[in-house]
C-alpha cells in the first residue's frame, strides 16, 4: 500500500491495520495523518525485507562489534552507490578497485572523482577497508 491508500483509511482502520502489521495497539493519542506515515514506513520495511535497525544494534551489540560498523570490503566484492541518480558500480579486485574501466588504487580517489570534492571513499561507499 502506499502512503495516499493509508490516508484513504479511516481512524478505524488504521488501527486495525497497525495492530496487524506491527502487533500491538497504537499510542491512544496518535493522530490519524501520523499513523497513515508510519504504516508507510513499516509496510516498505516489511516488503524490502531488511530486518528491523532496532533488530540489527541488538545484533551487533550480542556480536561485539561497533554499531555504526560495517562488513569489511574484500577482494570479489561489488560495491554500488547512487549519486546524482547515476548508479556507480565499483568491482574490489586483488589488484584494487575497478571503476569505469579503470583500477584504482582508493576507494577515496574514486568517491573524489564521481562528486567532485574529497570524501572518504569507504564512507562514501558504506564499507570499512
Amino acid at each position: 500500500m502506499s502512503r495516499n491508500d493509508f490516508e484513504r483509511l479511516s481512524r478505524q482502520e488504521l488501527i486495525e491495520r497497525w495492530i496487524e502489521m506491527i502487533g500491538s495497539a497504537p499510542p491512544p493519542k496518535l493522530r490519524s495523518p501520523m499513523m497513515a506515515k508510519i504504516l508507510t514506513c513499516e509496510n516498505q520495511w516489511q516488503a524490502s525485507g531488511r530486518p528491523r535497525a532496532a533488530l540489527v544494534r541488538k545484533l551487533r551489540r550480542l556480536a561485539g562489534t561497533a554499531p555504526d560498523s560495517t562488513l569489511p570490503a574484500s577482494s570479489g566484492q561489488r560495491l554500488i552507490r547512487e549519486w546524482n541518480g547515476v548508479e556507480q558500480t565499483v568491482d574490489i579486485t586483488e589488484a584494487g578497485y575497478r571503476w569505469n574501466g579503470k583500477t584504482w588504487r582508493s576507494l577515496s580517489a574514486i568517491a573524489r572523482e564521481i562528486t567532485g570534492t574529497k570524501w572518504s571513499g569507504p564512507r562514501f561507499f558504506g564499507v570499512q577497508t
